[in-house]
C-alpha cells in the first residue's frame, strides 16, 4: 500500500498547526511502515493506493482519484461549525438539505458533498464526527475519530518549578484572540509569555498586539515564535499555566503539547475544548468584555498551582497506527 499526502494550501503562505500535524503525521507514518509520499501534482508518473487530503477535497477531484482506482481520506477541521450556536447548526442542515434538492448548482462549488463521498472521513473529536454526520451526512460506517498527537520530546519532558509566567502559545491572529488574552492579562496584573508569529507582521491586528507587549513589558514577554520543541517542552514545564481563548479551534496542538507538560489549561467556553479535556481543564467564556476575561485569568492563576494535570494526549506514533489500520481496511471495502 502506498499513501500520498495532499493539501490544498502552500506552507509558505500560512504557517500553523496543521502544518505541524501534516508534517508529522507523514513522519509517523513512515515510522510505522507506511510507504509515504506527499502528491506531486506535477508528476503524472507518480503511483498510489490512497490519497489522504487534508482540507476540503473538491469534489471533481474526489471524483477523478475514485476514477483512478485511488480510496480517498479526508482530514478536515470543523472549527467554524464546532463554534455556532444548535440554532445556527439547524439552519445550515436545512439550507444544505433544502438547496441540494432544489437548486444543487448553488452548493456545488462549496465541496461539502466530498465529506459523504470520500472512502472515509476523520474528525479530531467527537463532536466535530457529529457534525460531520448531522450536517453533512457522512454515512457512520466511514467516520473515524483519531486526535492529534504530540511529539515525544513534550510527553518525555521532565517535572520543574513553576514559574510566575502563564504561557499562550498561539498564531497571531483575531480568531486566535491573543490581543484581547494580552489586555486582560494586564488588567488583571497577570504576567502572560506569548509565542508565536503573525501571518504578516504588518497585519493591523498584529501590530496592535506589538505595541501593548512593548508598552506593557513587565506583564507581557513576547520575542517571537520559539522553534526548538525541547525548549518549548520546558517552557511548558516552567510556565505557571496555559491560556488559549480562540473564537474558534479544532483541536489546538499547542493545548495538547501543554498537557502533554502537565501545564495546567485555561482554554475557551467551546464544544472542541469540553469534549476532549473534560473536568481536566479550567474554562473561560468568548466574551467582549476585556474585565470578565481578566477576572477569570486572576482566578486561574491563582488556582493554577494546585490544579490537576489535564489528560494526557497520544503520541504521534498511537495517531499514525489507527490512520494505518484505516487505510488497510479500504480496499476490502466498496463504495
Amino acid at each position: 500500500m502506498k499513501l500520498l499526502i495532499d493539501h490544498h494550501l502552500p506552507f509558505l503562505l500560512a504557517h500553523g498547526g496543521l502544518q505541524i500535524q501534516i508534517e508529522q503525521t507523514r513522519r509517523a507514518l513512515i515510522s510505522s511502515g507506511v510507504e509515504c509520499e506527499y502528491l506531486r501534482w506535477w508528476d503524472k508518473s507518480q503511483s498510489g493506493d490512497v490519497i489522504h487530503f487534508f482540507g476540503k477535497m473538491p469534489t471533481h477531484l474526489l471524483h477523478f482519484a475514485q476514477s483512478k482506482g485511488l480510496k480517498v481520506v479526508i482530514s478536515d477541521l470543523l472549527a467554524q461549525q464546532g463554534t455556532r450556536s444548535p440554532g445556527r447548526l439547524k439552519l445550515q442542515k436545512f439550507l444544505i438539505r433544502s438547496l441540494k434538492a432544489t437548486i444543487p448548482g448553488v452548493i456545488r462549488p462549496y465541496n461539502w458533498d466530498s465529506y459523504r463521498l470520500a472512502d472515509a472521513c476523520i474528525a479530531l473529536t467527537s463532536w466535530e464526527a457529529f457534525l460531520f454526520q448531522d450536517i453533512f451526512a457522512v454515512p457512520a460506517e466511514k467516520l473515524h475519530v483519531i486526535p492529534n498527537g504530540v511529539e515525544e520530546v513534550f510527553l518525555q519532558s521532565r517535572p520543574v518549578p513553576r514559574g510566575q509566567w502563564l504561557v499562550c502559545t498561539s498564531t497571531i491572529a483575531p480568531h486566535k484572540r491573543v490581543l484581547e488574552l494580552a489586555q486582560a492579562a494586564v488588567q488583571a496584573q497577570t504576567p502572560l509569555w506569548v509565542i508565536g508569529q503573525a501571518y504578516a507582521d504588518a497585519d493591523e491586528y498584529a501590530q496592535k498586539f506589538f505595541q501593548l507587549a512593548k508598552k506593557e513589558s513587565n506583564l507581557l514577554r513576547y520575542e517571537g515564535p520559539v522553534e526548538d520543541r525541547a525548549q518549548l517542552a520546558g517552557i511548558y514545564r516552567e510556565a505557571r499555566g496555559f491560556a488559549l481563548l480562540s473564537a474558534f479551534e479544532s483541536l489546538s496542538l499547542s493545548a495538547l503539547e501543554a498537557a502533554a507538560c502537565e501545564c495546567p489549561l485555561l482554554l475557551g467556553d467551546l464544544p472542541w475544548a469540553k469534549t476532549v479535556f473534560q473536568q481536566t481543564a479550567s474554562y473561560c467564556p468568548i466574551t467582549p468584555s476585556t474585565a470578565q476575561t481578566a477576572q477569570i485569568l486572576r482566578r486561574f492563576y491563582e488556582a493554577a498551582p494546585g490544579l490537576k494535570p489535564p489528560t494526557k494526549p497520544l503520541t504521534w506514533i498511537e495517531v499514525a497506527q489507527q490512520l494505518k489500520n484505516i487505510y488497510e481496511r479500504l480496499p476490502k471495502t466498496s463504495r
